[in-house]
């Protein structure tokens, strides 16, 4: 699970959930629409759906820009802390797997 330390103004409608792992689908409806603030508490991947870009700010202010390419997965690792923004002017998603299961 994500441990979140803010509001965002991103859309997530989590579509399956067991105790092995969550699929989240992240909606970003509009430009600078962002998750908020959180760690993740567990190993994930994330599956753009779209052609994009994301802003991403680690907990000491830097931020990086992500290039997304539909269906391009890539993989994070447990204990990232971060909020992740669009810069997009139009609407941006992407599907994220958390792994439940220890290494």
């Amino acid at each position: 699970m994500c441990t979140s330390t803010g509001t965002g103004s991103a859309v997530s409608d989590v579509l399956i959930e067991n105790d092995r792992a969550r699929v989240t689908r992240w909606r970003f409806p509009k430009r600078d629409d962002n998750t908020g603030w959180h760690v993740h508490e567990h190993d994930y991947l994330v599956v753009p759906l779209y052609d994009g870009v994301l802003d991403i700010r680690d907990a000491k202010g830097n931020i990086s820009q992500s290039d997304l390419r539909s269906g391009v997965p890539y993989f994070g690792k447990q204990g990232v802390e971060h909020d992740v923004s669009s810069p997009n002017d139009f609407e941006f998603a992407f599907i994220e797997v958390e792994f439940f299961v220890e290494a």
